[in-house]
C-alpha cells in the first residue's frame, strides 16, 4: 500500500498542469479508498467534477497508469470514462476520470448489490483483450499458484480480466454498476473472473454453495471447465494464503479463509 498525499503535497506546477485540463479547480475532496495511488482525488472544477488519481512520473508504479489508460477505451461501456492522462504532470503521471456519484458494493447476503455486480461481471466477460493494451496474461500472474502445468492451459483466453473484484472496485450508481481501478488488466479464459467474485462473496458471508447460486447464469461461468475452475481455487487459496501471511491483517485472514473454503468444494 502506498501512502497518499494532499493535494497541497503538490507542486504548484503539477497543480497547474492539472488545472489547464480541469479547468479552473474549485474545491478538492480527498480520496481514503483504494491503496495503489499516492494522489486520489475528486475536483470541482470549471470543466466540471474529475477523479484523479496520480503517482510520481517513472516510477515503478507508473507503469500501472499507462496499462489502465490503455485499456480504459475498452472499457468505457463498463467504466468511468477516461478523460486525459498526463505522463508527466510537473513530475507526476496523472489520470483523470469522469467522476461518478457512487458508492461502494455491499456484498453480504441480501444485498442487491450482489445482483448488479454479477449483471456487471457479466457485461464485462464480453470484452476481448485489446490488442494495443500491454500482454499480460493470467498464467504468468499466477504462475507461483499453479502446479498442474496441464489443466494450467484450461486458463488461456483471449478475454480482458479485473482479475480484482474487491467491493472498493465496484461502485453502484443510479444507472447500475461500474468497475473501477483497472491497472493490473489480464488476458485469459472469460470464467475467471467469476471465479474471483465467488471468493469475495463467501469472505462476505456466503456460503460457497450460495456464491456460486449467485453466479449461476453468467455464461463464461456455465461453460467453465472443472478441471480449469479447480485448479485456478487452488491458485487463489495459495496465493491468499501468501498475501495473509505476509501482511496478517484480518481481512486478508478472511479473504483466505473464503479462498480455502472455496477451494475444498472443488
Amino acid at each position: 500500500m502506498r501512502p497518499r498525499i494532499t493535494w497541497d503535497d503538490l507542486t504548484s506546477a503539477a497543480q497547474a498542469a492539472i488545472a489547464d485540463r480541469t479547468g479552473r479547480i474549485q474545491t478538492v475532496r480527498m480520496i481514503s479508498a483504494g491503496a495503489n495511488s499516492p494522489l486520489a482525488a475528486v475536483l470541482e472544477a470549471e470543466n466540471g467534477p474529475v477523479f484523479v488519481k496520480g503517482m510520481p512520473a517513472g516510477s515503478r508504479g507508473a507503469a500501472s497508469q499507462a496499462r489502465e489508460a490503455a485499456v480504459a477505451p475498452h472499457v468505457a461501456g463498463v467504466a468511468p470514462k477516461l478523460l486525459w492522462h498526463l505522463p508527466d504532470a510537473a513530475g507526476w503521471d496523472v489520470l483523470g476520470f469522469e467522476f461518478v456519484d457512487g458508492r461502494h458494493a455491499d456484498y453480504t447476503p441480501g444485498s442487491p448489490d450482489v445482483l448488479a455486480t454479477v449483471e456487471l461481471l457479466t457485461r464485462i466477460g464480453e470484452i476481448e483483450y485489446p490488442a494495443d493494451a500491454p500482454a499480460r496474461d493470467v498464467r504468468a500472474a499466477f504462475a507461483a499458484h499453479l502446479h498442474d502445468p496441464a489443466a494450467t492451459e484450461l486458463l488461456a483466453g483471449s478475454q480482458l480480466l479485473h482479475i480484482d473484484f474487491n467491493p472498493e472496485n465496484v461502485l453502484i450508481g443510479a444507472d447500475g454498476a461500474r468497475m473501477v481501478d483497472w491497472a493490473w488488466p489480464c488476458r485469459g479464459a472469460a470464467w475467471i473472473d467469476t471465479c474471483v467474485l465467488i471468493v469475495r462473496l463467501i469472505a462476505a458471508g456466503h456460503t460457497s454453495e450460495a456464491a456460486e447460486a449467485c453466479v449461476a447464469d453468467v455464461p463464461a461461468w456455465r461453460s467453465a471447465p472443472k478441471a480449469g475452475v479447480r485448479v485456478f481455487a487452488a491458485a487463489s487459496a495459495s496465493l491468499w494464503g501468501e498475501i495473509a501471511e505476509q501482511d496478517p491483517q484480518p481481512w486478508k485472514w478472511g479473504m483466505a479463509a473464503a479462498a480455502r473454503a472455496w477451494a475444498a468444494t472443488r
